[in-house]
């Protein structure tokens, strides 16, 4: 008996702690489950993943830091050059000699002409022809007696391109309001209905021709006139407050930047353009495409967001759309289509749909419209530095085949967008270059 109880194999105790994982998980037996399915690596395209938010926030690690890098390698190299004082000095170290402020306050010799003359026809005093040659006339001296002004007297550089600037607005602005004037006079324009339930009172021409709406349409943040504006019912404080300390700070980052960063980078560049050496002279290129590329954007940021904001919100104008998703440019049309709303509603209104009525191809509107922005890029850089060299003339209109080989042989959007991107980055500090050497030159030259 002992023997045979003894031959009997034993069974194996169950582990309570397995047997308790399997009841509870509720899976059975897992061991022969498959490992391997077929399956793409995600990086592939045929994965469909498109989370890479971990991998966007290492690249704006790395462009902080790398960016971090380089501002203190300026700081160490040139030591701090930043003087806020210097745009208030040279301001005012001759208060009897102000041209960039008294061009601004005759800018109302202009505006009050102009409204002269829109009343005689609106009474039927003086014919639509007559009224067309005054128009002109006045048009033509809004365009000549500031660089006439800043010729002569020779204002600071940012003071006259500030000047330049504002009188170019009021040149746009005054073809709106005679354009939109002689429409209603004609009976071109159909009967407006007011769709927006926070509209003002509705006004009608010829009672549109006041003081007030005069004036309210040259400070309006927009270049198209019209007898009725969308307004808001009051205005924002905490919003207003927050918009004019960002203007305030944006303004010093900017006088920062170009003190600190481009003036010497600038500045280095010379030497390899004057003898020719392309390698350093790419090299500079680059160098002063960050800090340039950075003042482009802050720039953009401080006028079409924080300015254009403050103004509309003092005014309780209601279309804030001053710019939109140029960013996600593929093409050179998109660019320029959306990153100055303002420009671009003027360009098409008064100057691309009038072609194509009159018979123009859209190609030869779309040319005049970049031959007028060519213009007057060229007119707010080469008047304040008293020399024509049309470097931005000629950039502006190098977009046209940029245009064209874009559209032509780059399908990809992501592509399209980064040749968009180059050409923004690469292209405004070549630019600069250019206008810097020639003044430095010509600075020698007069010294």
């Amino acid at each position: 008996m002992s023997s045979t109880t003894n031959n009997t194999p034993r069974q194996r105790p169950v582990r309570k702690s397995m047997s308790k994982d399997k009841s509870s998980n509720g899976k059975g037996n897992d061991y022969g489950k498959r490992i391997h399915t077929e399956e793409a690596s995600l990086f592939s395209s045929t994965s469909g993943f498109d989370n890479y938010r971990g991998i966007l926030n290492l690249c704006l690690v790395l462009l902080v830091l790398s960016n971090f890098r380089v501002a203190l390698d300026n700081v160490l190299k040139y030591g701090l050059l930043i003087d806020p004082l210097e745009a208030v000095t040279i301001f005012l170290q001759d208060p009897y000699r102000w041209p960039s402020v008294c061009l601004i306050v005759c800018s109302n010799i202009f505006i009050q002409f102009t409204f002269f003359i829109e009343n005689l026809l609106a009474k039927g005093n003086l014919s639509e022809k007559t009224g067309l040659c005054f128009h002109i006339f006045n048009l033509f001296l809004i365009l000549t007696v500031p660089p006439t002004v800043v010729l002569l007297y020779q204002p600071p550089l940012w003071a006259a391109n500030i000047t330049l600037l504002c009188y170019s607005m009021l040149w746009l602005k005054t073809i709106s309001y005679i354009n939109v004037n002689k429409w209603h006079r004609l009976g071109l324009v159909k009967e407006e209905t007011t769709t927006n339930a926070k509209m003002e009172a509705k006004t009608k021409y010829p009672d549109n021709l006041t003081q007030p709406d005069l004036y309210y349409f040259v400070c309006a943040p927009t270049l198209c006139y019209e007898l009725n504006f969308p307004r808001v019912p009051k205005i924002r404080k905490r919003f207003l407050m927050r918009r004019v300390l960002e203007l305030l700070f944006l303004l010093s980052l900017m006088g920062a930047v170009v003190q600190q960063w481009m003036v010497p980078s600038v500045k280095n560049s010379l030497k390899p353009i004057q003898e020719m050496d392309i390698a350093r002279a790419a090299e500079r290129i680059m160098k002063l495409a960050i800090p340039n590329h950075f003042l482009w954007l802050l720039f953009f940021y401080c006028f079409f967001h924080t300015y254009l904001n403050i103004t509309g919100e003092l005014l309780r104008f209601g279309d804030r759309c001053f710019y939109r998703d140029w960013w996600n440019s593929s093409t050179v049309e998109y660019f320029w289509q959306n990153w100055n709303i303002p420009a671009h509603r003027w360009a098409v209104r008064h100057l691309y749909k009038p072609m194509i009525r009159r018979g123009y191809s859209k190609l030869q509107a779309q040319v005049a419209v970049f031959m007028l922005s060519a213009f007057f890029h060229e007119y707010l850089v080469s008047v304040p530095l008293r020399m024509a060299r049309l470097w931005s003339f000629m950039a502006m209109i190098g977009q046209l085949p940029m245009a064209v080989f874009i559209k032509k042989f780059i399908k990809n959007p992501n592509y399209g967008n980064v040749v968009v991107w180059l050409s923004i980055i690469l292209g405004q500090p070549l630019a600069i270059m250019m206008y810097f050497h020639d003044y430095y030159v010509r600075s020698l030259q007069e010294a």
